[in-house]
């Protein structure tokens, strides 16, 4: 797997959130960014777990995402955060992400995984980056494709 290509895949899919009126645009990067336009998703770390089955035929990697809301009136970057964590609807990530699965019978991430799932959110609490101070939550992607070309 191309892990380059398949975190441009996944910020591209978190742009499918549609936040409610009045709220900023979700701003999504494939990496972790040097400053942060709130809200912001983005892909972090990620762990990687190779010959899952013979021949370098699957690997397994777990995509560490986190999503940062700024935090001007904490009841409301809470809520949107909340929105943002939610299982399903619009605001989801969860399923904009998993829609990026593709249909039945296709790869996902336009063909550079088999298939990926959003397995948790963890560590929702209060962040610093740069600097400065969000609310944010991680996003835990198990994504599995093909270890060779």
């Amino acid at each position: 797997m191309r892990m380059s290509a398949i975190r441009a895949a996944v910020a591209d899919a978190a742009r499918a959130v549609v936040l409610p009126a009045g709220t900023l645009a979700l701003t999504c990067t494939a990496y972790v960014p040097d400053a942060v336009s709130a809200p912001h998703f983005f892909c972090a770390e990620y762990d990687m777990q190779f010959d899952k089955a013979m021949r370098r035929a699957l690997d397994e990697a777990t995509l560490t995402c986190r999503v940062l809301v700024g935090r001007a009136d904490d009841r409301a970057a809470q809520e949107l955060l909340d929105a943002l964590l939610e299982g399903s609807g619009p605001t989801s990530l969860k399923e904009a992400l998993e829609a990026a699965r593709g249909a039945q019978g296709e790869y996902a991430l336009g063909g550079l995984a088999d298939d990926l799932h959003v397995t948790r959110i963890q560590g929702y609490r209060w962040y610093e980056h740069q600097g400065t101070q969000y609310v944010g939550a991680e996003l835990m992607i198990r994504i599995i494709g093909k270890g060779a070309p």
